[in-house]
């Protein structure tokens, strides 16, 4: 089982572990209608539906993957959710979105002359998407963290960001 398990990582290689264990750990917060939510505990090879009316039997408007975001809530009906993507209106199970945090976080304890790297995975041995400058503000937690790691959106950016480097405005 052992060298089973040795193979695919060496095959799979530490994204796709790291992806797993992303989706195995994400958490739903609560959904707030008025807000940008995204898709959370759905897995990486399934889709969440959202259908024409709050039911797991009413026709599909369209699939999200996990991770997406920049889905509007109107409203909620016991579990089922109200929502629209920017190209869909439809009715999702609200223990599948989470709420995005305000764009009230900066970046901190960065020395001079640094910057924080934005990583396209939870690990300081992922590739480095950015730097965000010492003083970058307006950033937004997305609803997924994995140890000490945030993924964060900011000026358009989405990745993972250490926690410990990131503070309130």
């Amino acid at each position: 089982m052992y060298s089973l398990f040795r193979s695919i990582i060496t095959a799979s290689g530490l994204s796709a572990v790291i992806l797993m264990v992303v989706v195995g750990m994400a958490q739903a917060e609560p959904v707030v209608p008025g807000e940008e939510h995204c898709v959370v505990n759905v897995r990486s090879d399934d889709r969440l539906n959202m259908r024409t009316q709050p039911s797991s039997h009413a026709p599909i408007t369209a699939r999200k993957r996990y991770g997406d975001c920049g889905i509007l809530v109107h409203h909620c009906r016991g579990n089922w959710c109200s929502v629209e993507d920017g190209h869909s209106l439809g009715w999702v199970h609200r223990h599948y979105i989470a709420m995005v945090s305000p764009a009230m976080y900066c970046v901190s304890n960065v020395g001079s002359g640094d910057a924080l790297n934005l990583r396209a995975y939870p690990s300081a041995r992922s590739r480095v998407l950015t730097r965000l400058d010492r003083r970058e503000g307006g950033i937004a937690f997305l609803p997924y963290a994995v140890g000490n790691w945030q993924k964060i959106r900011v000026d358009g950016w989405q990745g993972w960001v250490s926690r410990r480097y990131l503070s309130g405005e």
